[in-house]
This record gives C-alpha cells, sequence and structure tokens, in this order.
C-alpha cells in the first residue's frame, strides 16, 4: 500500500460498505465488528474512493461538487486517517 498522494487509488477495504441509514438519516460506513457514522464530507470522499479515481480526481470532483477550491490538504489528511483506520487501502 503506498501513502495517500495524488496519484495514489484509493478504495474502500474489501469488506467496506457504504450504506444510508434512513432511520438516523445519515451515511454510516460499515466494517467488521463496527460501524462508522459519517459526516456529509466524509460520506462524499469515501463514496468516490471506488478504486479507479486517483486522489487527484477524487479531489477535483468534490471540488466541482461542492463549488469550491483548495480541498487537496485537507481531502489528502483524511485520507491518510482512513488508512491509518483501516477503512481504505491505496495503491
Amino acid at each position: 500500500m503506498t501513502e495517500p498522494n495524488s496519484t495514489a487509488t484509493p478504495r474502500l477495504v474489501p469488506k467496506g460498505k457504504l450504506r444510508y441509514d434512513k432511520v438516523r438519516e445519515t451515511d454510516m460506513l460499515l466494517l467488521p465488528e463496527r460501524v462508522v457514522e459519517l459526516n456529509t464530507s466524509s460520506a462524499a470522499i469515501l463514496r468516490l474512493c471506488d478504486g479507479t479515481r486517483t486522489t487527484a480526481e477524487i479531489i477535483a470532483q468534490l471540488e466541482h461538487d461542492f463549488d469550491t477550491t483548495g480541498l487537496a490538504d485537507d481531502v489528502l489528511g483524511f485520507l491518510r486517517d482512513a488508512r491509518e483506520r483501516g477503512w481504505v487501502v491505496t495503491v
């Protein structure tokens, strides 16, 4: 696995699933033996981590979707944390 950078291709860990909980009205990350409640930005990032996009492409898509710029440091930091927590892998 590589450290998240602009050319890395992050994806959810194989046993990770994203689900929307209608009762709680929030996105959830389902992992073996744990459930993580996600905020809007975390869910948006993880939805794009499908192994087909580079981190740079994910950042560009998020900046487009949220009509903003300058998200690179936040996204890279989140992906670094997500990798350390076992939520994503990068190649």
